[in-house]
């Protein structure tokens, strides 16, 4: 029985999952297949990558920079994070992401994205962590509003939690029978309908569809929720999840913050570290 891993998004929370992805590449654990939204796939791709620390240590280097996000970069350009410092210069020149080592390890690594013309997600199999898959992480990670949609195969793409903001159902699609869970929300979380809907749909009136997915979003990701409930019940996922709401969100300029929440990530990680090996063993013991 293969055994998965499934990477919720949440912009700067994802420093949470940085840290538990750091915990178990220094315990030698590794998953069978991923997949990751949003921040989910653009730290997540590290885990790949055997990148220990990488996320944090760049986040931190260049949370207040203007060259990583500013709102003179969304007046300019439409993004929020620069697209040529942070997809281009940072990953390239100043803290370089290991292609050679995402091609060479074989597990599967699927990012997912949300169709700007349909409002359904779309999951991409990354194949060499190229120029391609960096653009398809992108575009998983391009919110609604901070960020202009990414075209790629012509296809319009937006932040995939839009649409499948825990993809549990999807890897168990792909075969994956049990799944760890890496969550950005605490215990009892409950999203509450968006207020702004009014707002999104004249800012998103060229895609109307997206803006009914978010009208929506709460019902859609409250029931994953529910459903995650009871496959953890049922055993066949274990949830890592911040014991606290984390109180960081798609901007943060203050490196001791996001310390703080991967810091958080790591220790409830370590505090997993038993259950997470007899998990994987008992998984792929069984018939």
């Amino acid at each position: 029985m293969r055994v998965g891993l499934v990477l919720e998004g949440g912009a700067m929370r994802g420093m949470f999952t940085a840290g538990v992805l750091d915990v178990l590449m220094e315990n030698g654990i590794c998953l069978d297949g991923a997949a990751g939204v949003s921040a989910g796939a653009v730290f997540g791709c590290n885990y790949k990558s055997h990148q220990i620390g990488r996320a944090i240590r760049y986040n931190k280097a260049y949370c207040g920079d203007r060259r990583y996000f500013s709102l003179s970069s969304w007046l300019r350009t439409g993004n929020l994070y620069n697209v040529s410092f942070g997809y281009h210069t940072l990953p390239r020149e100043l803290d370089v992401f290991d292609q050679a080592a995402f091609a060479a390890d074989p597990m599967p690594f699927w990012v997912v994205c949300t169709d700007a013309e349909t409002g359904k997600p779309v999951y991409h199999l990354c194949g060499d962590g190229g120029e391609e898959d960096v653009t398809w992480m992108r575009a998983s990670a391009s919110m609604p509003l901070a960020a202009r949609p990414v075209e790629i195969g012509g296809r319009k793409l937006l932040d995939g939690g839009i649409s499948d903001s825990i993809p549990l159902r999807f890897m168990e699609r792909q075969g994956y029978e049990r799944n760890i869970a890496v969550l950005t929300q605490p215990p009892g979380f409950v999203k509450q309908k968006n207020g702004a809907i009014p707002l999104v749909r004249l800012a998103l009136r060229a895609y109307p569809m997206v803006a009914e997915t978010l009208k929506t979003r709460h019902l859609a990701y409250n029931e994953t929720l529910r459903y995650v409930a009871e496959s953890e019940a049922a055993g066949r996922t274990l949830v890592i999840r911040p014991p606290k709401a984390l109180g960081v969100g798609a901007v943060e300029r203050d490196p001791d913050k996001l310390e703080t929440v991967y810091r958080l990530g790591r220790t409830e990680a370590e505090k997993h570290l038993e259950s997470i090996r007899q998990f994987i063993r008992s998984g792929r013991e069984a018939p």
